[in-house]
């Protein structure tokens, strides 16, 4: 069988060597440290006038066009708050996605724009800011869903080969449901998720139902389709996934303000508009009782 090849894919690998890229323009190439290293990173941003970012290069979330423009969800949305809060430029840098929270606490950007997961791990790791979205799973599997994949426990009593994204969270929903860790295959990238499916090499791939919509639509005639969304099980009960942006623990003066300005676009209908170019809708925002404090001590 043919493998289906995401078109962004070399120019991801290119942009992520490259660096640092300007949102919203084109590559530039940078070796700085992030603009609030050794300070008070707002107001050495508010002063310059600019903020490095981190992305992952996960579409629709954080990534590199063809065009060389970062934009995604995440970029977007972080671009016009931090507008808001007298940040008027943001350069970025993308690395891969285990390496974000590693790269914010070295100092190589000031936040991270990826869409990333809120989980108690990594609250113990970074600060995250209120839950900018949130989103539901599910599988990328072949058209028509032969093997009937509607869960992680379906891939457990089956005995299904399940691809999943290095560092992502899904990994953890298939061990709890019982998936053997010799049946989950640990990918770098979207386009490789696809690969395994298209070729037979697994049963389904697990990822938001944002990201595999997306990436459906970008690859119509792959042969594949993405499964109803669920909130996954873990320990007998439903998980919430949301997501936000990180910045480090010792950051909070950003966080607050930035928190801040998140807060006004979700409430204005801002948010909605800036989002939905990406697959997001009025669905996705996140529920007045769904906290940080909440998604952080989650069992």
């Amino acid at each position: 069988m043919s493998e289906y090849r995401w078109s962004r894919r070399e120019f991801f690998k290119r942009a992520a060597v490259a660096g640092a890229v300007v949102v919203g323009g084109p590559v530039l190439l940078s070796a700085c440290t992030s603009t609030g290293a050794g300070g008070n990173v707002l107001e050495t941003a508010r002063s310059s006038g600019t903020i490095k970012i981190g992305i992952a290069g996960e579409e629709p979330y954080g990534f590199t066009d063809t065009a060389g423009k970062v934009t995604g969800e995440a970029p977007e949305i972080a671009r016009v708050v931090l507008q808001g809060i007298g940040i008027a430029n943001v350069t970025a840098e993308q690395v891969e996605f285990g390496q974000l929270i590693p790269a914010l606490n070295a100092n190589q950007y000031d936040m991270v724009c990826a869409g990333m997961n809120i989980t108690p791990q990594r609250c113990g790791q970074a600060t995250f800011s209120i839950p900018d979205y949130s989103a539901k799973t599910a599988f990328l599997v072949p058209a028509g869903n032969p093997q009937g994949i509607t869960s992680f426990e379906d891939v457990a009593s089956k005995n299904a080969q399940l691809a999943v994204l290095g560092s992502a969270v899904e990994q953890g929903y298939a061990e709890s449901a019982g998936v053997p860790a010799a049946n989950i295959q640990v990918l770098p990238d979207q386009n490789a998720l696809l690969q395994a499916v298209t070729a037979g090499r697994v049963a389904a791939a697990a990822l938001t139902d944002i990201s595999l919509k997306w990436l459906v639509s970008k690859n119509p005639s792959a042969g594949v389709e993405v499964t109803a969304s669920f909130d996954p099980v873990v320990n007998g009960s439903p998980v919430v996934s949301a997501g936000g942006f990180v910045f480090r623990k010792a950051d909070q003066p950003l966080v607050d303000a930035f928190n801040g300005g998140l807060t006004t676009l979700h409430g204005n209908g801002q948010w909605v508009q800036i989002a939905q170019p990406f697959g997001f809708s009025q669905a996705n925002l996140p529920a007045p009782d769904l906290t940080t404090e909440k998604l952080c001590t989650a069992a």
